[in-house]
């Protein structure tokens, strides 16, 4: 008899479209974070496609001739689904569905489904679960349109399938409030745990950052809480706090990590996880997370801080931290661990070179948090400055 095993679930077969409209400053021509998107919610990307229009088709986005070149794409390597790396209207979505003869789904989709798949926390699937109904919401005319051509009685108003998407939309808004309900309490819950900790002598500190910047294993380098970290798109998306000692006589830090920012991060998101975000909004002291290798990092950069503008908090007191300089090559090298940087705005912000992975670095980084905790100057009159931003300069 042969022995049984758990089976891992097959792999869902997907061709990558992005579409670049005009110039397109931040559009990713090689659809690499897309691809690492669809790998991530258990997907393989088999073939990918480049269109570039002046604006999106309203019918079908790419065109209708675009569409039948994925459509043969889709034939010849068998692929279950197509994903877009833009977000698409309903009808556009269900129209594509229609010419291509698969499921389509979009950027927006797609983020979404990691959540569901990577919350574990109670609060987390709460949040999961508004975003994605506030999604479907927009989405019903899709579900039923099989059932709109049927009509009732002579006389009748409309039919099944306009009964039954009135029906779905009263469950969906329904569900929608508890979940608001439930969230506000769990948002009340946490103010209580925040006023408690303003008490003390904690200085507030909070990780953000690009996803799959290094956050979590650089909040386990720093406090040895052991959360969970893993080279993956948000791996992890609930809020964990742990206190840093810094040594005798420092103030102790609160270190917070929190949930990683993307490219497109849907608004839905943002809004729905805003009980998690606002461990960054209370922070003091913000530590921005960012891969050193990674080849987009001026994109990643301005989009991180988009969004930290978005919850309100871009005013907020910040220390850069390049991570993962141990990947760097030799000519990539920082002349200093430890410098500054005048920014676009004419503020200063202090800047550190580490590897959380390695451990080289972090002792510059404690020792400017024991500097915050004292409630001294980040940047010494003596410290020297940096003429590249954002980059770290070459070594000569």
């Amino acid at each position: 008899m042969t022995a049984t095993h758990d089976l891992a679930p097959e792999r869902a077969r997907g061709v990558l479209v992005g579409v670049a409209f005009g110039r397109a400053p931040d559009f990713d021509d090689t659809l690499d974070e897309l691809a690492l998107l669809a790998s991530t919610a258990g997907d393989d990307a088999v073939a990918r496609v480049i269109a570039r229009r002046k604006a999106p088709d309203a019918a079908l986005f790419v065109g209708s001739g675009k569409a039948e070149e994925i459509k043969a794409l889709v034939a010849g390597h068998g692929a279950e689904g197509v994903l877009f790396d833009q977000a698409l209207s309903p009808v556009q979505q269900r129209n594509l569905e229609q010419v291509l003869g698969v499921s389509v789904a979009d950027r927006t989709a797609l983020i979404l489904e990691i959540f569901a798949q990577r919350a574990r926390s109670h609060e987390g699937k709460l949040q999961v679960e508004l975003a994605q109904l506030q999604y479907l919401a927009t989405r019903l005319v899709r579900r039923w349109s099989h059932l709109e051509r049927q009509r009732g009685g002579i006389g009748a108003r409309g039919g099944p399938g306009e009964r039954q998407m009135e029906l779905d939309r009263r469950m969906i808004d329904q569900r929608i409030k508890q979940l608001k309900l439930r969230l506000g309490k769990v948002e009340r819950q946490r103010q209580t745990q925040r006023r408690a900790r303003a008490r003390g002598d904690s200085l507030r500190v909070s990780l953000v950052g690009y996803t799959n910047a290094g956050k979590s294993t650089l909040f386990n380098a720093l406090t040895k809480a052991g959360a969970y970290a893993a080279d993956q798109l948000f791996a992890t998306l609930d809020t964990t706090t742990r206190s840093l000692y810094l040594g005798d006589g420092v103030p102790q830090v609160a270190l917070s990590d929190t949930v990683g920012f993307i490219r497109d991060l849907p608004h839905k998101l943002v809004e729905a996880f805003k009980a998690t975000l606002q461990e960054a909004a209370d922070a003091q002291l913000l530590l921005h997370v960012i891969d050193a290798t990674s080849p987009k990092l001026h994109e990643q950069w301005a989009e991180v801080e988009r969004v930290l503008d978005e919850i309100g908090v871009a005013g907020t007191p910040q220390v850069v931290v390049f991570n993962k300089i141990d990947a760097l090559p030799e000519g990539q090298q920082p002349r200093s661990r430890l410098d500054w940087v005048e920014r676009p705005d004419g503020t200063r912000v202090a800047r550190v070179f580490l590897s959380a992975h390695s451990g080289e670095g972090l002792a510059d980084l404690r020792q400017l948090l024991v500097r915050a905790s004292l409630d001294e100057p980040l940047i010494p009159d003596a410290a020297p400055a940096s003429t590249a931003w954002p980059v770290p300069e070459p070594t000569l």
